[in-house]
């Protein structure tokens, strides 16, 4: 009875709960005064430094909430670090002279890499970003892990920690200088808009890879269990 009742509850919680969201954007997409939101952005677009309106709704006008995201990003990866079943994110077994695989790594890997770095800059005016180019660049790992190169940066160490919190940390830093400055919380200055925008992806590509890379990596390579005594395989 009780089990019902609070299943009753959290549900009747839930309904309210998005009745109330749905008529506060009901409210602002219908409200002639306020504009709908895609005339508020281009409207706004002047002010935010970049001429792609995703770019300047995830970096600008939106930012607290690309903040977050970053932020529940690092803890991702930082809890896959820790439950993994290895001392080190390097596994030797990986190295191999496979020539195929070789000879792809050759020309995909700086392909990939001018690839990461071209989806970042086009992000201003165009599809991409730190998201898009960080995907990429942390497939580039993935590529590199598979065909065994070694990668020092995913050692336990100061380069890991580094690469993990940095895109946070210049993100949250731009956000206590603008609050320190007596703007509001990640309001930029209206003539840094645009580099404050550009060093916070170029931070947060890297920090995304590296999260994303971490995360693969830290999966067990090999989870074949031993053979039994007097098995002959």
């Amino acid at each position: 009875m009780i089990r019902a009742v609070r299943t009753c509850f959290i549900a009747l919680a839930c309904i309210a709960f998005s009745a109330v969201l749905a008529a506060s954007i009901w409210a602002i997409a219908g409200d002639p005064g306020q504009g709908t939101l895609p005339q508020l952005l281009s409207e706004n677009m002047s002010r935010s430094g970049v001429e792609h309106p995703v770019t300047a709704v995830l970096l600008n006008f939106r930012s607290y909430d690309t903040l977050l995201e970053i932020g529940v990003l690092v803890i991702a990866g930082i809890a896959g670090i820790s439950m993994s079943k290895t001392t080190s994110l390097e596994d030797p077994e990986l190295r191999t002279s496979d020539p195929l695989l070789y000879a792809l790594q050759r020309w995909f890997i700086p392909l990939m890499l001018v690839l990461a770095g071209y989806l970042l800059w086009a992000g201003a005016d165009r599809p991409g970003g730190a998201f898009q180019a960080g995907a990429v660049l942390a497939a580039t790992g993935v590529l590199m892990r598979l065909g065994g190169i070694p990668m020092d940066f995913l050692r336990p160490g100061l380069l890991l920690r580094l690469g993990l919190v940095l895109g946070f940390s210049v993100f949250l830093l731009a956000a206590v200088v603008s609050v320190i400055g007596g703007d509001a919380f990640l309001a930029y200055p209206p003539d840094m808009t645009k580099p404050l925008i550009l060093v916070i992806e170029s931070v947060l590509t890297l920090s995304i890879a590296m999260v994303l890379l971490a995360l693969f990596v830290s999966a067990p390579v090999n989870d074949a269990e031993d053979p039994e005594e007097g098995d002959p395989s």
